[in-house]
């Protein structure tokens, strides 16, 4: 029977995606999300362009989580990575609910841009015109929610890295197999601890320092 890990549940995979996916979550906050037309009488320049990081700054955040939390997963633990899961799809739900917040009122999130350019929030005859981008960043927050469920389920079956466990030394194998070895009593002791000496304290140290000899030799 082939014991092959499924595609979809490969740490490499499952992790990639979710980070790419809130990278692009934080790609779209750099590009335009609002054209706003301020009445020509107020200012020089009636077009103004607005952002997603000025017009929902909760969407840049929400994406850096996003992308942290993907990368830590791929060196947590079982327990630590169903956190990350919740982490993760908690920052896609911020997205997207972030995101619609500006495609249900635009004059909401351009109101800095506005206040900026007139000294005032919003100003009679103001247009304000909604880009693709919100729209893409609604889509990808979503996604990133469905990226965290699928990380909890494919988490599920990846096995925990022992790279940098403690393993025993060759030496000491043997030494236990030939019955030399530290043994089971409270005071057993290695053939290499043996032939360090005995412990030396504090007092010791310094009445070898007095008497010119190296407290630090074994002998």
């Amino acid at each position: 029977m082939s014991t092959t890990t499924p595609r979809w549940q490969r740490k490499g995979i499952v992790i990639m995606v979710t980070v790419l996916l809130a990278a692009l979550a934080f790609g779209t906050t750099t590009r335009t999300w609002l054209n706003v037309t301020l009445p020509a009488a107020n200012v020089v320049t009636p077009d103004v362009a607005v952002s997603g990081s000025d017009a929902a700054t909760a969407v840049t955040a929400f994406a850096v989580v996003g992308v942290a939390a993907a990368l830590a997963a791929g060196i947590a633990g079982r327990i630590a990575r169903w956190i990350i899961a919740v982490i993760i799809v908690i920052s896609g739900v911020g997205v997207a609910v972030a995101t619609s917040r500006i495609i249900a009122d635009p004059l909401q999130g351009a109101a800095g841009a506005i206040g900026k350019a007139i000294g005032v929030s919003s100003a009679e005859g103001t247009r304000v015109e909604l880009t693709a981008v919100p729209y893409v960043a609604l889509a990808v927050g979503i996604l990133i929610a469905l990226a965290g469920i699928w990380l909890a389920l494919a988490g599920r079956h990846w096995s925990t890295s022992r790279r940098y466990a403690p393993t025993a030394e060759p030496g000491d194998a043997a030494a236990e197999a030939d019955g030399t070895g530290t043994g089971t009593g409270p005071d057993a002791r290695s053939p290499r601890d043996a032939a360090a000496g005995p412990p030396v304290d504090e007092i010791d140290s310094w009445d070898r320092l007095t008497r010119g000899e190296d407290p630090t030799d074994p002998k």
